[in-house]
């Protein structure tokens, strides 16, 4: 006496059940409208839901809260709103439960995606730059779900022209040997159960480098018949000497003219050719030159020109210089 007495108020915690993901039906088309619903019961105070897609958080979800018929505990769901395509196919979507009850471990739930999508086709050469002759691969790469049956090959609209040579293994089209008719475009079909896709390759045909004759050839005889026109002048046996000189770089077995000897026999015709002219004119000026200067005033009368000299003025002995210089 006197009594006391003190109050202790007491909050038992409802732990929220397991949740579960609705609205999931296997398989969904791409571009399908997915609705997930993720649903717990049980908590108290009322748990909080959050969905996952690939380890990222999604904000834009619907949240509702419903007291259970208890009055005690809650009833919380979410719900999830999105469209597909083809790269969901295989994500996992968790709806997670946070609650204080839970000593922060949460519970989740997962739904796995199977996402069904048209194939997607690509044609891949063995090589960029198919030349005439060579073997050539064209490999059809088709991605798909159902995965794609076998594919079809075309060439311009219609059947490989040469079954033979143009062989069909799996996917893959392989050309043994390109030749110019091998030209045009090739098809690649891929079909599912989804619906169908193609691909299109244009194939040139590139014709094979001429590598027979070397570009060096040209260079190596120009400069072996500039060295024999400059030895021309020095003697026959030098010229004779540079014109048996053979190129090192010409190919072997290969005869043919001897284009030094040639073109140091044109040089000695050219040569005494000048030679000649320039003789020819110089001796036609001087005389030329001669006549008119040893023309006598008052000799036009004369029959010829030694009786014009004889008849000229001056004394004999001029007369017989200037003669002289005629002759």
């Amino acid at each position: 006496m006197p009594v006391k007495t003190s109050k202790a108020y007491l909050t038992v915690l409802g732990v929220p059940e397991k949740p579960q993901i609705s609205g999931f039906s296997s398989p969904v088309m791409e571009g399908d409208l997915m609705q997930l619903t993720c649903k717990t019961s049980g908590s108290k105070p009322a748990a909080d839901i959050r969905w996952f897609k690939n380890d990222k958080e999604i904000k834009d979800v619907k949240y509702l809260k419903e007291e259970d018929a208890n009055h005690k505990t809650f009833t919380v769901s979410s719900t999830l709103d999105f469209r597909v395509d083809r790269s969901d196919d295989g994500v996992a979507v968790i709806c997670r439960v946070d609650h204080e009850s839970l000593n922060a471990t949460p519970q989740v739930a997962m739904q796995v995606l199977e996402i069904h999508y048209t194939p997607s086709v690509k044609i891949i050469p063995s090589t960029p730059f198919p030349q005439e002759g060579q073997p050539l691969i064209l490999t059809c790469e088709s991605k798909g779900k159902p995965l794609p049956e076998p594919v079809l090959w075309t060439k311009d609209g219609g059947e490989l022209p040469d079954p033979d040579r143009m062989v069909v293994s799996g996917r893959e089209l392989n050309i043994l040997f390109l030749n110019k008719t091998d030209n045009g475009t090739y098809r690649c079909e891929a079909t599912n159960t989804i619906g169908q896709s193609s691909a299109e390759y244009v194939l040139i045909v590139h014709d094979v480098p001429n590598t027979l004759l070397p570009t060096t050839i040209i260079p190596s005889l120009t400069t072996a018949t500039v060295t024999t026109t400059v030895a021309i002048t020095a003697s026959q046996t030098t010229s004779a000497t540079s014109s048996n000189i053979r190129d090192p770089n010409a190919l072997a077995g290969q005869t043919g003219p001897d284009h030094a000897l040639i073109g140091g026999i044109v040089a000695v015709v050219v040569f005494v050719t000048l030679c000649s002219i320039f003789l020819l004119g110089r001796y036609l000026a001087r005389h030329k030159g001669t006549y008119l200067t040893n023309e006598a005033k008052g000799a036009e009368d004369a029959p010829d020109a030694d009786t014009a000299i004889i008849n000229a003025e001056g004394s004999q002995v001029n007369a017989e210089e200037k003669k002289e210089y005629f002759i």
